[in-house]
């Protein structure tokens, strides 16, 4: 990718994005834990919206990717308010949130940070809570006295690590065991052969959402990637049929 940019925090974290203007509301992609805007779904979603001629930010999370930093810093709060900082940063008054498994909890996050400004959400294999119900309780009980766990990695040879100071945030930051207070068009697409985020979380999110308009997306053999070009073409038809787009505060 040759066209990424750097967003200045006020302490110095530079977070890596792309960008591309165009008619709003604006699509955000939130990428997986230690994930980047460079994956698949991301990618598409971005050349999809170039080609359509809609808004379109991808970004690196600190310490992720391109945006510098040590990954053990990260935590959802620091996450969220980076995606805070350049939706305000791009001047973007109207947004879609589009979070892939721990993106899926940002983008809830985010929603609630952001109440005027976020307009729907498209959740892909959305984990929120996974901080606990992701865990055993060995290893709550290493991470709550400072210890990093390390799980297998199903996609490459280094185990994937989860830092105490992460574990603790999110535990902080559970949505599920209350309402969440959305109201705008929620779609959520999990595959039904997804080994690491049960597809029924999703009907939970459903339920704890305050939206009436909230669907869910079943594919029995999509697995958590979701990254099949079927699976992707799902995702796109699913952004594209949003209620209520507009450009500008105007129907586009």
């Amino acid at each position: 990718m040759t066209d990424i940019a750097f967003h200045q925090m006020p302490d110095g974290r530079r977070i890596a994005h792309r960008f591309t203007p165009g008619e709003g509301p604006a699509l955000v992609f939130l990428p997986g834990y230690m994930s980047d805007m460079e994956g698949g779904k991301a990618t598409a979603v971005f050349e999809w919206a170039r080609a359509k001629g809609r808004a379109c930010l991808l970004f690196d999370y600190s310490g992720c990717g391109q945006s510098p930093g040590d990954f053990a810093d990260g935590t959802l709060s620091r996450w969220r308010e980076e995606l805070a900082a350049l939706v305000g940063a791009k001047g973007l008054d109207r947004v879609v949130l589009i979070g892939s498994s721990m993106g899926g909890w940002l983008m809830l996050l985010g929603a609630l940070a952001m109440p005027d400004r976020v307009c729907a959400l498209v959740g892909i294999a959305a984990a929120p809570d996974f901080t606990d119900w992701g865990r055993s309780a060995a290893d709550k009980a290493k991470l709550a006295a400072g210890e990093t766990v390390f799980d297998e990695n199903p996609y490459g040879p280094e185990p994937t690590p989860m830092h105490a100071r992460f574990w603790a945030d999110g535990q902080a930051q559970r949505l599920l065991d209350g309402g969440i207070a959305f109201d705008g068009p929620v779609r959520l697409v999990h595959g039904q052969a997804d080994s690491d985020v049960p597809w029924a979380l999703s009907l939970k999110t459903a339920e704890a959402l305050r939206s009436a308009d909230v669907q869910v997306h079943l594919i029995k053999d999509g697995d958590h990637r979701l990254s099949r070009d079927g699976d992707i073409a799902v995702l796109l038809r699913t952004i594209d049929a949003l209620p209520g787009r507009q450009a500008h505060g105007k129907p586009a």
